[in-house]
Order: C-alpha cells, then structure tokens, then sequence
C-alpha cells in the first residue's frame, strides 16, 4: 500500500479500492489469456455498467494485499467479476466487491454477445463452464 492511497484516517482512501478491482480485472484477463488488445481484435470492448464493494477491515500504509479476482457470472451480453482483498500474511478479508460490465461491439458501440473466445478462456482457467 502506498502513502498516497491513504486518508487522513491512515487508512487506505475507500475509492481506491475499485481502483485495485480494475488493475486485478486486467491482470485476470491476461492470466486467463484473454487481454484487452486480444478483446479489442476480437472485435469487442467492455463497458462497465455497475460496481459495488463491501469493506469488511481497513488496510493501511504499507500493508501487502492479495486481490482475488475470478469472473462469477457470464450472461449473454455481460459478465460479473466478483473480487476478494485479503491483507497479507494473515489473509484478513478487508474487501469483497464485484464490477459488471457489458460486452460492446468495439465499432458501433452497443451490446453484443458475449464471444466464445471469452467464454473459453474462463472454462479453461476456471475448470468449469461460468453461466
């Protein structure tokens, strides 16, 4: 955790945290195989239409944390990342939270189906088909 993701408080500021969700989102999509300039030649960009975090503990300068990050839900034209911050070494859940975001035709900008490319890519690294 760095100086600056602090509150007066000396806690990390609460905003921050959907910031870590989307650095672990992308880091998930280029674990999976899957990354963004893979979505964008399979035609496809991502909109993020809703977002929620529930704060269970607080982190504070210079603690470690580890971002759990797996897609919970894939519909026909959105997908649910779920997310889990644990403070190191001890695991202490701090944060659970989720971002919804929507499968967009990268040209016309509306709804699309989710592709297979996505969908298998998360079957493979999750070992099970996500519905």
């Amino acid at each position: 955790m760095r100086y600056v993701e602090t509150d007066a408080q000396s806690r990390v500021f609460f905003g921050n945290y959907l910031t870590y969700f989307d650095v672990a989102l992308t880091e998930y999509l280029r674990e999976i195989g899957f990354t963004y300039p893979d979505m964008h030649k399979a035609g496809m960009d991502m909109f993020y239409v809703e977002s929620n975090c529930q704060y269970k503990g607080a982190a504070r300068f210079d603690d470690l944390l580890h971002v759990y990050t797996q897609i919970g839900r894939i519909g026909n034209t959105s997908f649910t990342f779920d997310f889990k911050i644990f403070k190191m070494p001890n695991d202490e859940l701090i944060t659970t939270g989720q971002i919804t975001a929507v499968a967009a035709d990268i040209q016309s900008e509306k709804s699309m189906r989710v592709p297979d490319k996505l969908r298998e890519a998360v079957a493979r690294y999750e070992g099970d088909p996500i519905n």
